[in-house]
């Protein structure tokens, strides 16, 4: 009897425990419930403030931009203004009638009744700063045409030997190219207040010794080239065959600087040979030796006023070059 009260005793206790935890829990999830929802709305206002806050400063740069651009228009406007009132005086001048369209502002074209003195100051200066700079272009074309026409009327000079700028030289140095085997660096006296340095192919045909301190015939307005590294400003000329080459020899008492000269043809050489013009070669063919060894061209004889003749060693009849 004892045993089914404590048991029904126990029973109501085990129940009443049960609920007061199921209790409990409810409560807690409502708590939960209401802390979210509460975090919900202060979101929702944080939300709200952003909002207000983005949209007044989007209105702040609107306004900005408006102003930017409402100054831009007025100075854009000024200078429209200008440029119209510079073209209206230019017109003015030219005898052009403003008429106005309907509608438009009446246009201020006293200006053009009343003359240049009324102009304004600036467009007169404008206009004699024109008139100067038309009176120079007409200067310099009417100087360019009469330039051109004294240029047609210089006969040009005949491509022959006349155009060559032979002279005598002294080699006063002399030793091998430091790069190329077959080349001599020569140092040459032309009269002139520097030696010229000339590269001549000649080591396989011409001693070491034999080049040393001798008289030559020099072409002096060939353009300056490098060979291997050095330029060469002139050209030592020789006479020429298959198989020997022999430098050309002055007359024994020409000196250095002495000009040469060709019979029938009178001296007026380049300052410098044009190589697209290609003189040099066109001449080339009609440099010889003559039976007599005698250098010539077109078989008049190569010579130094006074002192001699240009003669080749032993080979005649071939070419000078």
């Amino acid at each position: 009897m004892y045993s089914r009260k404590f048991a029904k005793v126990c029973s109501l206790f085990h129940s009443a425990t049960y609920l007061n935890a199921y209790c409990s829990h409810k409560y807690l999830k409502m708590i939960s419930l209401e802390s979210v929802i509460e975090n919900n709305n202060k979101s929702m206002k944080l939300v709200d403030a952003l909002k207000s806050e983005l949209t007044a400063i989007q209105a702040e740069l609107l306004n900005r931009k408006k102003s930017e651009l409402r100054g831009e228009n007025a100075r854009l406007q000024k200078q429209v203004e200008s440029v119209k009132a510079e073209l209206i005086a230019l017109e003015c001048r030219n005898g052009k009638k403003q008429i106005p369209l309907p509608g438009v502002r009446t246009l201020n074209t006293a200006s053009c009744d009343d003359g240049k003195d009324n102009q304004p100051q600036q467009f007169q200066k404008k206009e004699n700063v024109e008139k100067t700079k038309l009176k120079n272009e007409k200067k310099a074309t009417k100087e360019k045409t009469q330039e051109k026409t004294n240029n047609a009327a210089i006969i040009e000079v005949p491509v022959d030997v006349r155009r060559l700028d032979l002279r005598i030289g002294k080699i006063v140095e002399v030793s091998r190219h430091p790069d190329a085997d077959s080349l001599y660096v020569e140092k040459i006296d032309c009269g002139e207040s520097q030696p010229r340095t000339v590269i001549s192919g000649l080591v396989k045909f011409v001693p070491l010794e034999e080049m040393e301190n001798r008289l030559v015939v020099v072409l002096c307005n060939l353009k300056p080239v490098k060979m291997r590294g050095i330029l060469s400003e002139a050209m030592v000329m020789c006479a020429s065959s298959t198989d020997k080459i022999e430098v050309l020899s002055p007359p024994e008492n020409a000196a250095p600087g002495d000009l040469v000269h060709c019979e029938g043809f009178p001296r007026e050489p380049d300052a410098q040979l044009n190589p697209k013009k290609k003189i040099f070669e066109t001449c080339a063919p009609d440099l010889k030796t003559n039976a007599s060894l005698v250098a010539c061209f077109k078989g008049s004889p190569l010579h130094v006023p006074g002192k001699g003749q240009i003669l080749a060693q032993t080979l005649k009849n071939v070419q000078v070059k």
